[in-house]
């Protein structure tokens, strides 16, 4: 089936104004890594620095999470994403600021974990199969690009004798992005990993599994807290964490300076 684009779509510059405060929290994130890169290693100044570069880093990736969801849904016709801000990279405007960004922060300092945070709400029944599955798999596909990203700097410029609370801090927030990318692509009603698989789902099975989707998070939660399930999680995304070459202390580290209470 193809997509009929209206004629006055706007293009994607105009219709992409990045909020001021996406923009302050860019500002917060690059403070923390000053602070960190300045930072003697044991100080309470690194971990202060680690916290807020990992903790504010974290909402940029998952502003940006979102907004591949709500630009790809914008250029496949939905231009509600656009009318409700999703367009602006505001984390205010990705769901309840509460569930989609204090609780994922919480989970990150008490368990190294990337939770799926925000939520976008995109028009998928009026495209083919093929663009519910991009629409879905755009945000998983974006914090796979920030691991690779994130592991590729700290793999050729970082340094455990040279501002090492920095590149450790960095090494945990690319860890972070390698678990989002994860656990959003399970196949879990309410998560990415559910959206890119309903297309191929028979209309009774989707019905059947509609009633699940404002319980995905909570389904989630009880398989992480399995402990057999827990271990295999956490044993992939270390295997796949290391084929950047990157020691896996560093991200262990990075998540010890990140909870700067201890």
């Amino acid at each position: 089936m193809s997509v009929q684009f209206p004629q006055n779509r706007r293009s994607g510059r105009g219709a992409v104004r990045p909020s001021p405060v996406f923009l302050l929290v860019i500002a917060i994130t690059a403070v923390g890594g000053v602070l960190a890169w300045n930072a003697d290693l044991n100080s309470t100044l690194a971990k202060v620095g680690v916290f807020v570069l990992v903790v504010f880093g974290w909402i940029i990736t998952l502003c940006l999470h979102e907004f591949a969801h709500a630009f790809t849904a914008w250029r496949a016709g939905d231009r509600e994403v656009e009318l409700r801000g999703y367009l602006t990279l505001n984390p205010l405007k990705y769901s309840h600021p509460l569930l989609s960004i204090v609780l994922p922060m919480v989970f990150i300092a008490l368990g190294g974990i990337g939770l799926p945070g925000g939520a976008v709400y995109v028009h998928t029944h009026s495209v083919s199969a093929r663009m519910q599955r991009v629409i879905s798999g755009a945000g998983p596909a974006v914090n796979a690009l920030c691991a690779v990203i994130l592991l590729m700097i700290v793999r050729f410029l970082g340094s455990a004798q040279a501002h090492p609370a920095f590149w450790f801090g960095l090494s945990f927030l690319a860890f972070l992005q390698v678990t989002a990318a994860l656990l959003n692509i399970l196949p879990i009603p309410g998560l990415d990993g559910y959206g890119i698989v309903e297309p191929s789902l028979s209309y009774q099975t989707r019905r059947a599994l509609d009633q699940f989707k404002p319980f995905g998070m909570l389904i989630l939660f009880a398989l992480l807290f399995t402990p057999s399930i827990n271990s295999v999680f956490f044993d992939a995304v270390y295997s796949l964490y290391e084929l950047s070459g990157v020691p896996s202390d560093w991200s262990r580290f990075g998540s010890y300076l990140t909870r700067f209470w201890i």
